[in-house]
């Protein structure tokens, strides 16, 4: 069917003459029920046989989806990737099916759910639009759909997503009935509540101040950025604090490369990046890649991830087509969809780019970089050099109760969050803290529209000139209200989410947080909007309601410029300089000690083992938990002295796996624990892991270990640099087996055995364990022994860019 039809009937008949030939399969259907899986099954399972690249999002409203149905085809169609919108109670109702084949591409839009009988016998309407219509449709169509795709409010769909969604599926039926009606005005903002989160205002002329010569925090990371290349790393990771210029510094950094790739989440981000470094390289092109645009043969291209990770999209580059490739404010994407793309190009180098603190949210920013950083200046730091503006931070008592409130995937559940908000007495606390406390121009950042529109009204009746700002609101209101607040003419402007980047008002010298911190790297960013210089502006007031909330005390990580020197929260201000300032009421510092009693560290790593083992569908591995937990691995040898005994902990552990870890306990954290003041001992295990789950406690000899220790050590240069020479400083960079041998016999075979307490005996240049594994135990203890292995040595060589 080539032209553009009604589809009032039997809609399964044109999906499957569709599914029988596309490459691309892209669903969006607000309920996803069992009996329409059924229907469209056997066609997916054909399609996925073939390779096809299949997506299906469908939402939670309501909780009409049906558990079964997301468990079926999660079974039945493994290759698929599904994901769920987490609505909040926002309404979700799109219903559309997109098609991609080698002969055409065509979009269906219009009421039918993955039900039968939307499907089949049904009253519905459905639009039929081929390519050979209108292409455009289908670029915007596929444009739209992987925006919500990635969405932060989607969730990847497994079996531990799936069972979390059951409980709440199962609790909702017993109490809501389906039919259950809202007032008018309620049922606007339910559909229109959540999409402020989408959309980012953005300065669309602010002058670049140096003459396109590096500012004094790029320069120093351009510096740290060269070093790290020479080093050998191929991956770093760059955190620049709000205000220092990350894509100018990208820019300056791609000189000495070829082709670039700069990948963004924001139309916004592309456009202020392809600018940015138009006015860097005024003979070298740039073009877009994106859901309006296909510019794919310029020397710079900006792409948006959400058309990158779309298969047919990716493969019309070549692996090998850039020699850099930038990923800026990476910490929003999910992690499957930016691993797939990062792991299809081979550039010379990736860069990654980002605002926020190492490890924050359980994101990706850390791991995607492989822990590397080559440069971190925290906002801090910044603002003792005078690049930033200085702040004083008042904590202020929130009496709200939100221990109530549940919480999964990160934040609460928005309907029960906004009727804690919702109160005169909540209201009149905000404005109390506000008064005292303001100067002269502030943003106030809240949970939600409805909140926002509340506060803003109340401020009003008290006399203040206050605006609520949006998402939903047009971009002429959202220019017309940024205007009004930097000349004066608002005290304060409410907003949800909507300055977290890409924008500044460097007038504004006050931050009101009118709700609980669920996310470290946005209560980061909001932070930034206070810090821009500006003049007659003399410091930010950052005016913070504290409550019981989640992350109360872990918020103040931000705050943290190292682990050695973490915030100390006492009755004394925190720090007081000329920079910054920390005040809390008594009742703060009450409550926060309250907390920390009840919330020892071993229930909080357990917590972040959870989450992350509920985002990833399974057991995360020890370096895993490192690189994308929201606690600090390190705590883990402190608390329970090495990972099996923290799964152990956790109830996690089979029956085999328990006899193991009863048999081998005292190895295992000898393992965890044995001291590296270098990487040798490390080497040396990676060295016997690689002899097999069966052979790798077996005695060995340093002759034996000498050319793949000397070939780990010489495979990059940092490792080379860091390790690769005796006692006496006599380089061992070209091998030589009886220097290698002796330098491993007097190293980490004498050391190691000698403060292993017998469990390893090292005689007669015999090197050995002091195991007896049993068969069935050989391969769970392996496995055990390599993830601490892995972690250890990964740890060891990372590079770490802080300031001094």
């Amino acid at each position: 069917m080539t032209e553009l039809r009604l589809v009032t009937q039997n809609l399964l008949a044109d999906l499957k003459l569709l599914t029988e030939d596309a490459d691309t399969i892209y669903w969006m259907t607000a309920f996803l029920m069992k009996s329409g899986v059924r229907e469209v099954l056997p066609m997916l399972k054909q399609a996925a046989a073939r390779g096809a690249d299949i997506k299906i999002l469908t939402g939670d409203y309501l909780s009409i989806t049906q558990p079964d149905a997301l468990e079926l085809l999660l079974e039945e169609v493994p290759s698929a990737e599904l994901r769920l919108v987490e609505s909040g109670g926002t309404s979700f109702h799109p219903k559309a099916y997109l098609f991609k084949s080698p002969e055409q591409a065509t979009v269906i839009v219009g009421s039918s759910n993955l039900s039968k009988s939307a499907l089949t016998q049904g009253v519905e309407w459905n639009l039929y639009a081929p390519s050979t219509v209108d292409e455009a449709i289908f670029h915007q169509a596929t444009h739209e759909f992987m925006k919500l795709f990635l969405a932060a409010n989607t969730v990847l769909l497994n079996e531990a997503q799936i069972a979390s969604y059951r409980i709440r599926h199962e609790e909702t039926n017993r109490r809501l009935p389906l039919s259950a009606s809202f007032d008018p005005k309620t049922e606007i903002e339910m559909t229109f509540g959540q999409s402020e989160q989408q959309t980012i205002v953005h300065d669309q002329n602010t002058p670049y101040q140096s003459a396109l010569t590096p500012r004094p925090a790029q320069q120093l990371a351009l510096t740290a950025l060269h070093e790290t290349m020479a080093a050998g790393y191929e991956k770093a990771l760059v955190v620049l604090a709000t205000g220092l210029g990350k894509t100018y510094l990208s820019a300056f950094f791609a000189e000495n490369f070829g082709r670039v790739l700069f990948i963004a989440h924001r139309e916004e981000l592309l456009t202020q990046a392809q600018q940015s470094f138009a006015h860097v390289f005024h003979k070298r092109t740039g073009g877009i890649y994106n859901g309006q645009h296909k510019q794919d043969d310029a020397d710079f291209v900006f792409a948006s991830i959400q058309t990158l990770a779309m298969r047919h999209h990716l493969h019309r580059f070549k692996p090998t087509d850039f020699d850099l490739v930038i990923v800026d404010e990476f910490h929003h994407a999910a992690s499957p969809t930016y691993e797939r793309v990062l792991e299809y190009f081979k550039p010379t180098f990736l860069l990654g780019l980002t605002a926020t603190p190492e490890r924050l949210d359980n994101k990706d920013v850390y791991s995607l970089c492989d822990g590397n950083e080559a440069i971190s200046i925290h906002f801090l730091d910044a603002i003792r050099r005078n690049w930033l503006s200085p702040f004083i931070y008042h904590g202020v008592l929130d009496e709200t109760d939100y221990g109530q409130l549940r919480w999964r995937n990160n934040k609460y559940d928005g309907e029960e969050l906004l009727r804690l908000q919702m109160r005169e007495s909540y209201a009149n606390a905000v404005l109390d803290a506000w008064q005292n406390l303001k100067q002269t121009r502030t943003l106030g950042f809240c949970s939600s529209i409805r909140q926002a529109v509340f506060l803003s009204e109340h401020f009003q009746n008290a006399g203040y000139r206050s605006l609520a700002l949006h998402g939903q609101a047009n971009p002429q209101t959202r220019k017309t209200a940024k205007a009004m607040l930097e000349q004066g003419q608002l005290d304060i402007l409410f907003t949800v989410d909507l300055f977290n980047e890409g924008i500044d008002i460097p007038s504004v010298d006050t931050l009101l947080f009118a709700r609980p911190t669920e996310s470290l790297t946005v209560f980061t960013q909001q932070i930034g909007r206070g810090l821009r210089i500006a003049e007659g502006k003399s410091h930010c007031v950052i005016i913070d309601l504290i409550g019981n909330y989640r992350n109360v005390r872990k918020k103040f990580e931000v705050f943290n410029e190292s682990a050695e020197h973490p915030v100390k929260i006492t009755s004394e201000a925190l720090t007081k300089s000329q920079f910054f300032e920390f005040h809390f009421e008594k009742a703060v510092i009450d409550l926060l000690e309250a907390i920390k009693q009840n919330e020892p560290i071993q229930q909080r790593l357990l917590h972040a083992f959870f989450a992350l083992k509920e985002e990833l569908g399974r057991r995360p591995t020890y370096l895993e938990f490192h690189l994308k937990a929201n606690e600090n691995a390190t705590a883990i040898q402190q608390k329970f002295k090495t990972y099996p005994i923290m799964l152990e902990r956790a109830g996690e552990l089979t029956e085999l796996e328990a006899e193991v870890l009863q048999q081998h306990r005292n190895w295992l954290i000898e393992v965890n624990r044995t001291v590296m003041t270098k990487s040798y001992k490390m080497v040396l295990l990676k060295y016997m892991l690689s002899r097999g789950s069966a052979d790798w406690y077996k005695p060995i000899t340093a002759e034996e270990a000498a050319p793949f220790f000397h070939a780990y050590l010489t495979e990059k240069p940092y490792r080379m640099d860091t390790d690769l020479a005796d006692k006496q400083g006599l380089s061992l960079r070209d091998y030589d087996e009886v220097k290698v041998a002796n330098l491993i016999a007097k190293m980490p075979m004498t050391k190691w055995s000698g403060s292993s307490k017998g469990l390893i005996s090292f005689e007669n240049g015999i090197f050995v364990p002091q195991l007896i594994v049993e068969t069935a135990h050989e391969e769970i203890l392996f496995k055990w022994i390599k993830e601490i292995c892995d972690y250890r040595l990964h740890v060891y060589f990372e590079r770490k860019g802080s300031l001094g």
